[in-house]
């Protein structure tokens, strides 16, 4: 299964630990979330879509299309 949240961190040239400190998580906490062995909460969800700026909808591949409604 492709992994948009992973994608968009290499796609980046981010590290996990610099998108880690930006959402306010641990490093650990953030690999586990990129491996699917953590859940992402709403919490997470929220906070990664505003730090990518895509939709929640792009972030779970309910779309191709990453643009937020205005």
């Amino acid at each position: 299964m492709k992994n948009r949240i992973k994608d968009l961190r290499e796609d980046h040239d981010l590290a996990q630990r610099q998108i880690a400190s930006a959402i306010g998580i641990t490093q650990r906490k953030y690999s586990y979330v990129e491996t699917g062995t953590q859940p992402l909460t709403d919490e997470l969800l929220v906070k990664l879509a505003n730090y990518y700026r895509v939709s929640i909808d792009y972030l779970l591949m309910q779309t191709d299309n990453p643009g937020r409604l205005k």
